[in-house]
């Protein structure tokens, strides 16, 4: 895939990576728990610098929310996936390392700021944006970035539905060999769901071989999402409060 050559993350390199040492700040224990304090360490300064090198090769996808925080995220987990598989750890190990400190991360925001978030999810004024942005997707805009549909609600079974026939996480990790941990990421969607109360059923996804992701939200009813890779009902709920 030809890539377009875009600085918007080159040029915000200092803050971004001042965030990267606060999500790392976050998680560094349960990192430190499975693979030793001295070890850990070694890995979080090699998936940093892994991480600076990346910039460049992320997706531009416009500068908005929340999809270049995606994309970003995106950016983490592939450093940290660089990383580990040079150290020979295999890609089951790494895929659960990413999905526990995806919830340990989560785990570390507020509940007052998880509420919140929870409930613009499901806003009016959220719900005219994300329609007007799916239509703009269409334009296709953005060469890597997101193309989806807004699904209206059915009155039922869900509130409103969004399916990605494109997806920029999928796209930069095509293009850096790495869809082995696409899996895992999308397992990640089940936390958010939990934890943010969107009541989120999705059936496939691009990253398992779908033509598809089909998200279907419908505030508080339990979360329904298919993931090869993560047996969910062995997980404890999830801290809301």
């Amino acid at each position: 895939m030809t890539k377009t050559v875009n600085d918007f993350y080159t040029r915000q390199e200092a803050r971004l990576l001042r965030e990267f040492d606060r999500l790392v700040k976050e998680i560094r224990q349960p990192i430190s728990d499975q693979y030793g304090i001295e070890r850990a360490a070694e890995m979080v300064q090699s998936a940093r610098e892994e991480y600076r090198r990346l910039l460049p090769e992320l997706p531009y996808v416009g500068g908005e929310q929340p999809f270049t925080q995606f994309v970003i995220a995106s950016g983490w987990f592939l450093a940290l996936y660089r990383v580990m598989q040079a150290q020979g750890i295999g890609i089951h190990e790494i895929g659960k390392t990413t999905f526990q400190l995806s919830r340990t991360y989560l785990e570390h925001v507020p509940g007052f700021v998880r509420r919140f978030l929870g409930h613009m999810t499901f806003s009016s004024r959220y719900l005219r944006k994300l329609q007007r942005r799916a239509q703009e997707s269409q334009t296709h805009p953005y060469p890597r970035g997101y193309v989806y549909s807004y699904i209206p609600g059915d009155g039922v079974n869900f509130d409103y539905g969004v399916d990605y026939h494109q997806c920029a996480t999928w796209t930069l990790f095509q293009e850096q060999g790495a869809t082995q941990l696409i899996p895992y990421l999308c397992a990640c969607d089940y936390l958010y769901s939990e934890m943010l109360s969107w009541g989120l059923i999705r059936t496939t996804t691009l990253g398992e071989g779908g033509d598809r992701c089909d998200f279907r939200f419908k505030r508080g009813r339990p979360t329904r999402v298919k993931s090869s890779v993560i047996d969910f009902s062995a997980m404890k709920p999830a801290d809301k409060h």
